[in-house]
């Protein structure tokens, strides 16, 4: 049986992990420009990376002294983003593939009125058809999946996409699992800055890095 391929750059030697340290380290986060700047420039690299899995086309280019062959990626991409914390993590692979289509997902989580129990509720949909297109779906923080999977439900209301790529910062070992259970394995992979092992009893990520909403945009209400 296939098995989804889960990418970690935290087990190569890459600028990622400079990012990462500055992202989780407790003094550098109460800058919140540097906090959403470094998910932007993860979300840069990792579309980098994504672009070489990408299929190509060649095409002629008029140049002041003659012609030239170029190649350009022939994939029709759609860039998915978990609001609200996905934005700046989406406005770097934005900055990459700039002429990509674009998705918003609302999805918020509704506690209990006992315990740290919860639901995750999607609100929100904002999307073109992902009919036979490379689905980027991207969101910095992947703790138990849920979120993720609801997502990807919502966005197939626009189509079967062709490809998915699923992009985290940090994601817990549980919602790798999570993924890798409920994602289609002969066309997903998965990315990641680097994986932690534990989801507390409020489903944050141990050590991770807090909540990324709030660093990037402050708290809320």
């Amino acid at each position: 049986m296939a098995e989804i391929e889960v990418i970690n750059f935290a087990d190569t030697p890459s600028i990622v992990n400079r990012y990462m340290l500055e992202l989780r380290d407790i003094n550098i986060q109460k800058d919140p420009l540097r906090f959403r700047t470094n998910l932007d420039r993860i979300g840069e690299i990792m579309a980098y990376e994504i672009s070489k899995r990408l299929n190509y086309k060649n095409t002629e280019v008029q140049t002041p002294l003659g012609m030239s062959v170029c190649r350009e990626p022939s994939d029709n991409i759609v860039l998915a983003t978990i609001l609200r914390a996905g934005l700046p993590f989406h406005h770097g692979f934005l900055n990459y593939f700039d002429r990509a289509e674009n998705a918003f997902v609302s999805a918020y989580r509704k506690y209990k009125e006992k315990g740290d129990t919860f639901d995750v509720l999607i609100e929100y949909l904002a999307s073109p058809s992902i009919e036979g297109k490379t689905l980027l779906l991207v969101d910095p923080m992947l703790a138990t999946g849920s979120s993720m999977e609801l997502a990807y439900r919502a966005l197939l209301s626009k189509g079967e996409p062709a490809r998915i790529h699923i992009a985290s910062v940090i994601a817990s070992r549980q919602s790798v699992k999570y993924i890798c259970d409920r994602f289609p394995a002969e066309k997903t992979t998965l990315w990641c800055g680097d994986i932690d092992e534990e989801v507390n009893a409020h489903s944050y990520i141990v050590p991770g890095l807090g909540d990324a909403g709030d660093l990037a945009f402050g708290t809320k209400e």
